[in-house]
């Protein structure tokens, strides 16, 4: 049974009229409904388009964090062939917020790392809903050096609502681990490519995607603190996370304006969970083409491009 947004009710109604009549035309085949089957079906698919037309960053929000979107793990299954995770950070545990591995990509040896945030209540308490500690990045780090030594393209895609907040993590260094995984990505003499497939939120998510090309699904957001903590940050009210999200300039359209990303990856109406494999393909397809513009390329070359990237941002002309 699909999951309905709030905003989503009206759509919601007609498509659940519309299952009705199709429901009944299976029992009572000799009932002609066809008509009427056909105008609710119109009426539904032309709310979605209306709807999906005008999307507010709040609402965008929202559908960024759809529970049927796909995940990280989808995007394995659908694009990685002979994936193999590699696990641990060599000095604390295992963080399953990030996973890592090696995998091949239209042919190409690579390096996948990303969030997952669980696709289920057991799933999701696993993976800590996607929020990573400091052993998450000092993974990350660990995988990034090793595609560096062995000269493999790094994919990496962003999903989570932020580091893990917890006072263990701070313990361990949290701020310390997202810095260094921040200045490995830079480092790096093999192109990066990052896509922002659900949520992209603040340090946990600059963490992995500080990338040569850096590209947003349609309906993801990137933003440098959720809304309801830029709310409670700003305004001590974690209510008015609708104002924060709507000045924030946290939509793929904002951002692309602003050239803080390099391009927007279209979702299908009503959001990337009503295709799921067709968003992931899709997804492929840009970051396969975006990791053929650094065939020939110099790794100093490749460095030094994701360096100015970062360093022009912000400035004028």
């Amino acid at each position: 049974m699909r999951t309905y947004l709030d905003f989503e009710k009206p759509i919601a109604e007609l498509e659940s009229k519309v299952a009705e009549l199709k429901a009944l035309a299976g029992e009572q085949p000799s009932v002609s409904i066809e008509e009427e089957l056909a105008r609710l079906e119109g009426k539904a698919r032309e709310a979605l388009e209306e709807t999906y037309a005008e999307l507010t960053p709040w609402q965008k929000t929202q559908v960024a964090r759809h529970p049927e979107r796909p995940h990280f793990k989808h995007y394995i299954d659908g694009l990685v062939k002979d994936f193999t995770p590699l696990s641990g950070d060599r000095y604390f545990a295992e963080d399953e917020a990030i996973i890592g591995g090696i995998g091949r990509l239209s042919g190409r040896s690579v390096m996948v790392i990303g969030h997952e945030k669980g696709s289920d209540t057991e799933g999701r308490i696993k993976h800590n809903f996607g929020m990573a500690r400091p052993e998450g990045y000092r993974k990350a780090v660990r995988l990034m050096e090793m595609a560096d030594r062995f000269s493999l393209p790094v994919i990496s895609l962003v999903d989570t609502a932020g580091a893990y907040p917890g006072i263990g993590a701070e313990e361990r260094g949290q701020a310390e681990a997202i810095a260094r995984s921040t200045d490995c990505c830079m480092a790096l003499q093999v192109p990066i490519v990052s896509v922002i497939i659900g949520e992209g939120g603040s340090g946990g998510a600059v963490a992995i995607a500080s990338a040569n090309r850096i590209y947003m699904l349609e309906h993801s957001i990137y933003t440098v603190a959720s809304p309801e903590a830029a709310a409670s940050i700003l305004w001590r009210d974690a209510t008015r996370a609708v104002d924060a999200a709507t000045n924030m300039k946290i939509t793929a359209q904002d951002l692309l304006r602003l050239r803080v990303i390099d391009g927007i990856i279209p979702e299908p109406i009503g959001g990337a969970h009503r295709d799921g494999a067709g968003v992931v393909k899709a997804a492929g397809k840009i970051i396969v083409e975006a990791l053929d513009g650094y065939d020939g390329l110099s790794p100093e070359q490749i460095r030094k491009e994701r360096r100015e990237k970062f360093l022009s941002m912000g400035r004028s002309g």
